[in-house]
């Protein structure tokens, strides 16, 4: 989306930290955006503008997310769908595998995508 991502994980061992997690995701992001900003799109820097000292800009919005856990397959595909059609929803596209940022059409047609799921890990035991 735009102005949004949805990242569904699915943690390799048993015992993992997910700030841990977020922050690998999310540190180097904004630590490379926001000085491309400054060199490309020094307009976009103001939407990100926190009026402090430090830091002075924010690529990600305040606190730690809108996280959920899912236990089943059905929960976890029911997720996968809304994530897929939510570009769909918002008119951005007509059918979910032509967003660029999704992994639709990886998911659904094995299709070359900048955005893969695993689905190796889509099993339970």
């Amino acid at each position: 989306m735009p102005e949004h991502a949805h990242i569904l994980l699915f943690p390799y061992e048993e015992r993992y930290s997910i700030a841990g997690i977020l922050k690998g995701i999310k540190q180097p992001v904004s630590q490379a955006y926001i000085p491309w900003c400054q060199e490309n799109r020094p307009a976009s820097l103001e939407k990100m503008r926190t009026g402090l000292a430090k830091p002075r800009h924010r690529f990600w919005q305040k606190g730690g997310g809108y996280d959920r856990n899912y236990w089943t397959i059905e929960e976890i595909q029911k997720q996968i769908d809304y994530i897929h059609m939510n570009p769909v929803r918002r008119g951005l596209v007509q059918r979910p595998e032509d967003w660029e940022w999704s992994s639709a059409g990886f998911w659904m047609y094995s299709k070359e995508s900048k955005i893969r799921i695993e689905k190796r890990y889509l099993t339970f035991s």
